[in-house]
């Protein structure tokens, strides 16, 4: 008691031999780049997956590590695209009375930072990507309080507007031509916010050879066409859902779960992990980083950078704690997925079993080994949710499995958290 009374538990129970035993050599490993900083914000998943794909822009450009794209740009059209699923949907939920739990859920985080793989998809198809110098980041893209404060509650003002006119008898059209005004309104604000994006621009750099290059006007798209290329569609994202009655081997999908509208939905295909790591490891192998999902704050040591089961003993300090499997944790609002990362490494015994992955962060390059965390492979099966691969690498099964209909979870359903 008087330990704990005057000093951070964490530090208390923290396992001196789990700290002497951390090695950040892998035996597969890629090449990267230094690591990014989401700041003040949570555009975890839009940072991973953006690190995924600069490694490609920098191939094509003949660049040093370092180069980013920018996230400015991705958030800004996420927030606008997520402020007008917002509306769509209180439209379409004008038979739902004021206090249902749909309404309610509605209206809980309209603009929240968070995502998932399918939602930055969405974005990148319809509004393509630029370098961080072309839209770099801004006071409110990396400190994203004000901002997601005042538009949420402008949005529900507007939804709250959007139902009395219905219940005056407007129309739909006259309902829509509502909200393409707010629509405007919505745009206005975050160009304050977040600046302007560009609808095009020119691009020049020196490459690591030192020499100069110079591309005339071309669209965020044509940028992406050119200088990444990377087929979105050909991804997948298998999850690990041990609840009982939800099927490995099967598609799921949640309800109201998105950003753009009329976009690619939200699909999960339920898999055993020991497939799941098979695929990641065979990714890595080929070259390939993977984005993943977790619940980040369970058995982490921030500074560094480690998750591991056995980072913090505390069943000497307070006692035995209640045993729950990973899907009771599920089940009892104890765990979801909450943070996305990148897996650029992966070390294998002398069996070839992964023990331990290496993971590119978006929280700077303080923590861990210059912003590179280890996760342990026990820590993997307990609170590792998601991963995203190539179809091409699924077992003739899990081929078959995707191309059946989804089933669709409540939009509450833990599978529905964004990280």
């Amino acid at each position: 008691m008087n330990a704990v009374c005057a000093s951070p538990v964490d530090k208390i129970a923290l396992n001196r031999d789990v700290v002497a035993a951390l090695n950040h050599t892998y035996s597969i490993q890629l090449k990267e780049n230094p690591a990014t900083s989401q700041k003040r914000s949570g555009r975890c998943w839009m940072f991973a997956a953006l690190n995924l794909l600069r490694t490609r822009a920098q191939e094509s450009l003949n660049l040093e590590p370092g180069f980013e794209l920018s996230q400015n740009y991705t958030m800004f059209w996420d927030k606008f695209e997520k402020a007008n699923y917002f509306l769509e949907n209180i439209l379409a939920s004008l038979d739902q009375p004021v206090g249902s739990r749909l309404l309610d859920w509605l209206l809980q985080s309209p603009v929240q930072d968070g995502g998932q793989w399918d939602m930055f998809v969405n974005l990148v198809i319809k509004y393509g990507v630029v370098p961080k110098s072309v839209m770099p980041e801004s006071e409110s893209s990396s400190n994203t309080g004000s901002l997601n404060s005042y538009l949420t509650s402008c949005l529900r003002g507007w939804g709250c507007e959007l139902r009395s006119l219905a219940e005056s008898g407007k129309s739909e059209g006259d309902l829509q031509q509502r909200k393409e005004e707010i629509m405007a309104d919505v745009y206005r604000v975050l160009c304050i916010h977040l600046g302007e994006p560009p609808k095009s621009f020119q691009f020049q750099w020196r490459d690591k050879d030192k020499e100069m290059h110079r591309e005339q006007e071309m669209t965020p798209q044509e940028f992406y066409a050119a200088h990444i290329g990377f087929d979105l569609s050909q991804m997948v994202c298998l999850i690990h859902d041990p609840r009982p009655g939800h099927d490995f081997s099967k598609t799921y999908t949640v309800k109201f779960l998105g950003n753009v509208v009329g976009g690619h939905p939200t699909l999960y295909l339920n898999t055993e992990l020991s497939t799941i790591k098979a695929i990641a490891i065979e990714q890595l192998r080929k070259d390939q980083p993977v984005w993943f999902g977790c619940d980040v704050g369970k058995r982490l040591h921030r500074d560094l950078g480690l998750m591991d089961l056995d980072v913090y003993q505390m069943e000497p300090l307070f006692g035995p704690a209640p045993e729950i499997s990973k899907a009771e944790r599920l089940m009892y609002g104890d765990s979801q997925m909450t943070h996305a990362m990148v897996f650029t490494g992966v070390n294998l015994d002398s069996h070839g079993k992964p023990n331990r992955w290496r993971v590119e962060n978006s929280w700077s390059a303080e923590p861990g080994d210059k912003g590179f965390f280890q996760m342990t492979d026990r820590w993997f099966d307990e609170f590792t949710y998601e991963v995203v691969v190539d179809k091409d690498l699924l077992p003739a099964h899990l081929a078959k499995a995707l191309k059946s209909p989804p089933i669709e979870l409540e939009p509450w359903d833990p599978m529905g958290s964004l990280a």
